[in-house]
């Protein structure tokens, strides 16, 4: 039937028809006089048609409300439209947004019961409803914005943050944007206090600023040469940081990644001083409780590599064997292993090797290292050069072929959790090659000491009249003392004082961190104060060990050589190991003395004054 027009009615009964409709209205339910009008989508602002026969002061104060029933619309369909997907943030919002919907419900309830009684007025009305005017516009522009910005988890916190922040000043606002605020972080502050307290976590909806990755485990820290799982096991997402967390974030991600390091010790983690963490946007107690849970993770983590696990006494011993600290065990090994070192990989044996260094360890000073056992022998399928030639290319290792056990030999050390976050494959690596290097430089003074001896021993012949002879003995002299001078480098120059420092850096620590990048700058300065981390010094390097191997053999095949026709012979190769090595080393000598002037490694400007110590290269490469 057609609706009598609202101006037809008795004075009285306008009144209260308005009323009855603008309540109807607020409910959510279409007036006899007012019509509702959706926006665009279903966050968009409802229009209202508003009868005409109203009247013009009654059509303004209908506008003055009906406002609130566009805001009800749009906070009713964002808490029906937020499923299980969205997130325990916004489950938790929608909860608070509930409540005050059930308010405003009661509320309404409680008006419709006045007008029925005659005692309510759309002057009365539209009083009443100003706070609630305010409030349900407050909520309707959160639900917008959380909607509209796709915000689930630490978006919706950050952005109910700046909303507090903003509306410094309008004290109803602020105080129901922090209500929003406190009852939507309390399931994300459940998830930190797991984290930080425990080193879990539960996140069920990616809500969380640290994520997990399962791929990375701690099984793999001594199969791949990276440092990814202290890296990547557990990373921040920064789009899930709540704008008041951004700058502890890296507190918050550090201190569960200890806790979860001990807990996978098989420890189990009570922070002594657990309390619940609240939210307030004035009150910073949250930033206290990360700070006292970090120095606790901090230390327990600390304790338990260095207290319960040795650290310092387990690198200690890695330095004993690799970086030749008790270096008798490695000659009285050479003397044992010298026919085997000779032969090709696939003859050797490895398990002689291996009784062949233990009794070579028993018999030396490092026998009275605890951790002896743990250190092993491999043959490597790929010589020195290739293998820091590929890392430093970032490349794959390709195998080489016909390699001899002088060539494949390294060492092995066999570490265990949690010692593997800090002796990581990676690190043991490039102790590896380090061994690698100084191996093959004491195989090289050995072999030119071996020569020098053998014609020092002999009685005078008819070599000590050729004047090729004695120039060779003079190269000879000039390769051994290069030799054994870039070896005293290595290792009273660089090896010794890096170990040092490490050593003091590691007593004055506060945390792991701290003890994998001292580690980590350690191993970095090493490699690169020995040339093993440029290709081309290493190449040069690695050729003027060659020619030093070259000379010593071609010495040893001339020592019962008495036949005058072949000295001529003799005297040109003897020339061309003179000119080649000279060549060589003066190139290196430059090259050396670039970088470190250039680049400012100035740790090598030590090679020059070792290896030219009365300045005879320099004085000649200023001739050329």
């Amino acid at each position: 039937s057609q609706i009598n027009p609202i101006g037809n009615l008795p004075v009285l009964g306008q009144e209260q028809e308005v009323v009855k409709d603008v309540l109807a209205v607020l409910a959510g339910v279409e007036g006899r006089h007012i019509l509702v009008r959706q926006g665009e989508d279903k966050y968009s602002p409802r229009r209202f048609i508003i009868e005409p026969s109203m009247g013009e002061f009654r059509q303004d104060m209908v506008n003055l409300i009906v406002c609130v029933a566009s805001s009800y619309s749009i906070v009713v369909n964002f808490i029906e439209g937020c499923s299980f997907v969205y997130g325990q943030v916004n489950h938790a919002l929608c909860a608070a947004m509930k409540s005050i919907i059930k308010e405003y419900q009661i509320n309404l309830a409680q008006l419709d019961d006045h007008r029925r009684r005659g005692h309510l007025t759309l002057q009365r009305l539209v009083f009443l409803l100003q706070p609630v005017i305010q409030q349900m516009e407050v909520v309707a522009s959160v639900a917008t914005a959380v909607e509209r910005g796709n915000c689930i988890g630490g978006s919706v916190l950050s952005l109910l943050h700046s909303r507090i922040v903003a509306s410094v000043g309008d004290k109803v606002s602020e105080d129901l944007y922090t209500h929003l605020a406190q009852l939507s972080n309390v399931p994300y502050l459940e998830m930190l206090e797991k984290w930080i307290y425990k080193g879990e976590i539960v996140d069920c909806y990616s809500e969380f600023l640290v994520e997990q990755q399962d791929k990375f485990s701690k099984e793999k820290l001594l199969d791949e040469y990276n440092d990814q799982y202290w890296e990547l096991r557990y990373t921040l997402c920064r789009d899930r940081i709540p704008i008041y967390l951004e700058q502890m974030a890296d507190k918050i991600l550090n201190t569960g990644k200890y806790l979860n390091v001990v807990h996978e010790c098989g420890r189990s983690v009570c922070f002594p001083d657990a309390r619940e963490i609240i939210y307030s946007p004035t009150k910073k107690e949250y930033v206290q409780q990360i700070e006292q849970a970090h120095s606790y993770a901090s230390q327990l983590l600390l304790d338990l590599l260095m207290e319960e696990h040795n650290l310092a006494a387990r690198l200690r011993s890695v330095k004993s064997y690799f970086l030749l600290n008790d270096g008798d065990f490695l000659l009285h090994f050479m003397d044992l292993t010298e026919s085997e070192m000779k032969m090709p990989m696939e003859d050797i044996m490895p398990n002689r090797l291996e009784t062949l260094l233990e009794l070579a360890i028993r018999t030396s000073m490092s026998d009275r290292d605890p951790y002896k056992d743990d250190l092993k022998i491999v043959l490597l399928n790929y010589d020195l050069i290739t293998q820091l030639v590929r890392i430093l290319s970032i490349d794959t290792i390709e195998e080489s072929g016909n390699l001899s056990g002088l060539e494949s030999f390294a060492l092995d050390y066999t570490v265990r959790w949690p010692l593997s976050l800090v002796i990581s494959r990676k690190s043991l690596t490039k102790y590896q090659m380090l061994f690698r290097h100084l191996f093959y430089c004491k195989h090289v003074e050995r072999h030119l000491s071996s020569v020098w001896l053998k014609f020092k021993t002999l009685k005078k012949n008819v070599l000590h009249s050729r004047s090729w002879f004695v120039e060779a003995m003079l190269i000879l002299q000039k390769m051994l003392h290069f030799v054994q001078n870039f070896e005293y480098y290595m290792m009273f120059e660089v090896l010794e004082p890096n170990w040092i420092n490490l050593e003091k850096n590691l007593k004055a620590v506060m945390n792991v961190d701290e003890v994998l990048d001292y580690h980590t700058d350690f191993l970095r300065q090493c490699l690169q104060d020995c040339l093993l981390t440029n290709t081309e010094l290493l190449k040069m390097l690695s050729k003027l060990l060659m020619l030093c191997v070259s000379f010593s053999n071609f010495m040893q095949a001339s020592a019962h050589l008495d036949d005058l026709a072949t000295s001529a012979d003799h005297q040109v190769t003897v020339d061309a190991f003179k000119r080649n090595f000279t060549t060589v080393l003066m190139n290196l000598l430059n090259r050396v003395s670039f970088i470190s002037r250039e680049e400012g490694q100035h740790g090598l400007f030590n090679i020059l004054h070792k290896l030219d110590y009365n300045g005879y290269y320099r004085s000649r490469m200023n001739e050329e």
